[in-house]
C-alpha cells in the first residue's frame, strides 16, 4: 500500500486527459473512463460537473459532464454520455477512441451532495439527466449513510435505461433504496410509470416535502422546468430542490 496523500485535481484551464477504456452501456450511451495518475482524483463532490471542452467546424465549444465515477476513486474517472444527434459535444465524445485525449476543465461546483445535508433524498432524472444521480447515489450506498433513497427515473423504452442492472442489484441489496421507472413506450406488461413523470408520481414515489428532504432534479430542460413546477406544487421548498 502506497501511504503517499493523494493529489486533489482541479482546473480552471482545459487539461488533456487520455481515454483509457470504453463501456457500451445501451445502444446510444456508453462510459468514457479517463485516467489520471495512480494516486490522484478528482477534487469534486458527487454531483459536481466538469466541462468537455472541443473545437467543432472550426468553433470552440464547452459542454458540462458530470462525472458518474464514485467521487474520491483514484486513478480515473468516467463520463457517461448519450450520443445526441444534434449534440456536438456527445457526438465528438462517441467518435473518440482508446488512446486519444478529450480537453477538460473543472471539477466546478453544481448541486451537489454533502453528508448530512437530508435524510430522505428523492432523485428525479430524464436520459442521460441520471449521471449525477448515480454519483451520489453510488456515494451515499458505498458509505452506509443512513438515508432513504427515492429513484424516479425517466425515459423512452426499457432499452435506454441506463445503468438498469445496478439499479435492480441496489434495490435488491439496499432497504434504503427504491427505484420507479416511467417509459413513454412501455412493453406489454409493464407494471411501472407510463407516459411521462406526473405530479401523481412524484407525490407517490417520493419522499414527502419535509426539513429533512431533498429533491435532486436534472434532465432535459423543459422537463426540469416542468417537475421544478410540480414540486413546488406538492410543497418542496426552492431550497429543497437541487439541480445539478
Amino acid at each position: 500500500m502506497s501511504s503517499n496523500p493523494v493529489t486533489r485535481i482541479k482546473t480552471k484551464t482545459p487539461a488533456p486527459y487520455e481515454l483509457t477504456a470504453i463501456h457500451q452501456d445501451t445502444h446510444d450511451t456508453k462510459t468514457f473512463c479517463f485516467g489520471l495518475p495512480d494516486d490522484a482524483t478528482l477534487d469534486m463532490l458527487p454531483g459536481d460537473h466538469l466541462y468537455v471542452h472541443a473545437t467543432l467546424n472550426g468553433k470552440a465549444v464547452k459542454r458540462p459532464y458530470t462525472p458518474s465515477s464514485m467521487p474520491g476513486a483514484t486513478g480515473y474517472f468516467d463520463l457517461t454520455v448519450k450520443r445526441y444527434e444534434s449534440g456536438g459535444v456527445s457526438k465528438y465524445l462517441h467518435e473518440r477512441e482508446v488512446g486519444d485525449t478529450v480537453l477538460m476543465s473543472g471539477p466546478n461546483e453544481g448541486g451537489h451532495w454533502v453528508d448530512g445535508m437530508a435524510k430522505k433524498v428523492g432523485f428525479v432524472a430524464g436520459g442521460t439527466g441520471i449521471t449525477p444521480m448515480i454519483s451520489i447515489i453510488r456515494w451515499i450506498l458505498a458509505r452506509s449513510l443512513k438515508v432513504e433513497l427515492s429513484l424516479v427515473y425517466a425515459n423512452k423504452t426499457e432499452a435506454d435505461i441506463i445503468f438498469r442492472e445496478e439499479w435492480d442489484e441496489d434495490a435488491r441489496e439496499h432497504s434504503s433504496f427504491r427505484c420507479y421507472h416511467v417509459l413513454e413506450k412501455p412493453p406489454a406488461g409493464w407494471t411501472q410509470g407510463a407516459g411521462r413523470i406526473t405530479e401523481e408520481i412524484l407525490r407517490g414515489q417520493l419522499p414527502a416535502p419535509s426539513p429533512d428532504t431533498v429533491i435532486f432534479l436534472c434532465g432535459p430542460p423543459p422537463m426540469v422546468d416542468a417537475l421544478e413546477a410540480a414540486l413546488k406544487a406538492i410543497g418542496h421548498s426552492e431550497q429543497a430542490i437541487i439541480l445539478p
